[in-house]
């Protein structure tokens, strides 16, 4: 019988995640050796090396935006609304790529905080897909109002579930890297969607 380490009451014949936290589930009596720290939702001891890979992965996007700005400045054709839109494809594309990676514990780690997900678990299995959508959408050039208040849509539609969790002290996995990134839903996950979000509305303002 396999259980949730966080939620014994979870239990099924078949590994998999628990539906609550999406937590591996693991063979029952099996848990008494794992480190779990009180109410942490399965995240363990959290300190500041725990959010490198995704300052690192924003420093890089960050970094790749500027390279293709300068080329841009070199030919005298520099301009703002593109390095959002270089930073913004790489957001996408990048961030689902890392989610696709473990596309299951993504879905079920989103479910436990997104609106949407919550009620139609589907969801989380294809929002991957659409953030995709939107960075290779960018990549080839078609940046066109639909598209960009689509992004604004969904960012900001994400970014309600996460406030609305961290508005009740609740602490979740956020799963903006998939399921490689143990951290909490912060107000870091708050101004990733809704920052997303205002830089299409940047974009849509051209």
């Amino acid at each position: 019988m396999y259980i949730c380490p966080m939620h014994p009451e979870v239990r099924q014949e078949q590994t998999g995640r628990c539906p609550k936290c999406g937590m591996q589930l693991v063979i029952e009596g099996e848990t008494k050796d794992l480190p779990i720290q009180g109410d942490d939702k399965g995240l363990g001891v959290l300190t500041w090396r725990s959010y490198v890979p995704l300052i690192l992965i924003i420093l890089l996007i960050l970094g790749a935006s500027s390279i293709f700005s300068w080329r841009d400045y070199s030919t005298g054709q520099f301009s703002i609304f593109n390095f959002i839109s270089y930073f913004m494809t790489g957001f996408f594309l990048i961030f689902a790529g890392f989610k696709m990676a473990d596309l299951s514990g993504f879905a079920h780690g989103y479910a436990t905080y997104d609106l949407l997900a919550q009620r139609l678990p589907i969801y989380g299995y294809i929002y991957p897909f659409i953030e995709f959508g939107f960075g290779f959408a960018m990549f080839l050039g078609f940046q066109n109002q639909s598209l960009l208040w689509a992004e604004v849509i969904v960012m900001a539609f994400s970014g309600i579930g996460v406030a609305i969790k961290i508005s009740k002290h609740q602490k979740f996995q956020c799963v903006c890297l998939g399921t490689i990134l143990k951290v909490p839903l912060t107000t870091i996950t708050l101004v990733e969607d809704f920052g997303m979000a205002a830089l299409a509305l940047v974009l849509l303002s051209r």
